[in-house]
């Protein structure tokens, strides 16, 4: 009987001994915890954008040549009928000439086919020949008088040409931008300078297109210019019927409504009345806080009776900076883990994370008799 006591004792302690230890116990960890409340959210949307002129032209020379001489200069503010720059005139005052020549020739073939016409017809009338050589030399005269018509028309041409080698401002304003130097071989249309007219002046901003159905012409805008923190009335103008190739944004211009416009190219930010809304109650969590499940969002919620967190799935609807707007899922008063979320798990214990003081630094004996 001692023998299977024994036996059976030692058969238990052989199975203790290869039965598996029990898992350690679930560390404690620290969370920093934040109460969900209702906070005010501003539906406010505000663009960069800058000062430009509503009327700006790209100037260039209606004929082709070599450009001898510019006179104009960035940031130059020019007078209608200024002379900006000059193409070399050489070349069109010889064509001219060459034109001029052709109407003497074609003057000189005219005068002769009218004297021609009334000797011939002075011959017809005394019945020496017949109508239809008179026909013949009449026909002949309006030749002639149709070559020197041709002749003076290409004169004319060629004169303004001559002409076009000098490029006039037609509007007075400022040169925002030169765009050929002198040596420079320009082709007939080619840009050689910008100007911006005086007079009204625009606020241009881009808006992504998910806002742009929002903008409509004619819609009160607030700019804000950053130079000199000013408010300034503007409407919309002009909203791009198409979006642009590489940045994917529309270009909105609104007129500012002001006599003393901000200078051209400064910066100002846009903020469309309609998209100011009045501050709606709303509760907002910090984007450290969210937990990823699937396809659904959640949060951690504390229960601090019993010191454990649980997941709460909630409700994106929109963001507000670096925070998100929480539609459904939480309530105000409940306490939800901002740090720290990816190392918890369902009903695990936690403490609430307590911010340690710096201790106040030593002062050295040294220091300490420096002031004595």
């Amino acid at each position: 009987m001692k023998k299977i006591v024994l036996i059976l004792a030692s058969m238990a302690v052989l199975l203790a001994a290869c039965s598996k230890p029990a898992p350690p116990a679930e560390p404690v960890r620290a969370v920093k915890v934040i109460r969900v409340g209702a906070n005010d959210l501003s539906w406010r949307h505000e663009y960069s954008g800058e000062v430009r002129a509503q009327l700006e032209s790209r100037l260039g020379f209606r004929v082709g040549g070599k450009l001898i001489k510019r006179q104009a200069e960035l940031g130059q503010h020019v007078k209608s009928g200024q002379v900006l720059a000059q193409l070399d005139p050489q070349d069109y005052r010889l064509a001219a000439d060459a034109a001029r020549a052709q109407v003497a020739v074609a003057a000189t073939n005219r005068d002769l086919a009218v004297a021609d016409f009334k000797r011939y017809k002075l011959l017809k009338d005394q019945s020496f020949i017949s109508g239809a050589e008179l026909e013949r030399r009449e026909t002949t005269l309006k030749a002639a008088q149709a070559q020197l018509d041709q002749a003076q028309s290409q004169l004319a041409v060629q004169g303004n040409q001559a002409t076009y080698t000098s490029l006039l401002a037609d509007v007075s304003g400022f040169v925002t931008a030169i765009e050929a130097e002198p040596g420079q071989v320009v082709a007939a249309g080619s840009p050689v300078v910008r100007i911006a007219a005086d007079g009204a002046r625009d606020a241009v901003f881009s808006v992504p297109e998910d806002r742009i159905a929002d903008i409509k012409v004619g819609a009160p805008v607030r700019i804000r210019v950053w130079a000199k923190d000013t408010e300034l009335p503007g409407k919309v103008r002009e909203v791009a019927a198409s979006s642009d190739p590489v940045t994917r944004t529309y270009l909105v211009k609104v007129a500012i409504g002001t006599e003393a416009p901000p200078p051209l190219g400064a910066t100002v930010y846009v903020v469309p009345e309609i998209g100011v809304a009045a501050a709606v109650p709303l509760i907002k969590l910090p984007s450290s806080a969210l937990v990823q499940q699937g396809k659904n969002t959640a949060v951690w919620v504390l229960d601090k009776s019993l010191m454990t967190v649980k997941l709460q799935a909630i409700q994106i609807a929109t963001a507000d900076g670096n925070q998100v707007v929480v539609a459904a899922g939480l309530q105000p008063g409940m306490l939800v883990v901002s740090a720290g979320v990816h190392v918890l798990s369902p009903g695990q214990k936690v403490t609430i994370y307590q911010a340690k003081e710096m201790p106040a630094p030593a002062v050295s004996s040294r220091a300490a008799s420096a002031a004595k």
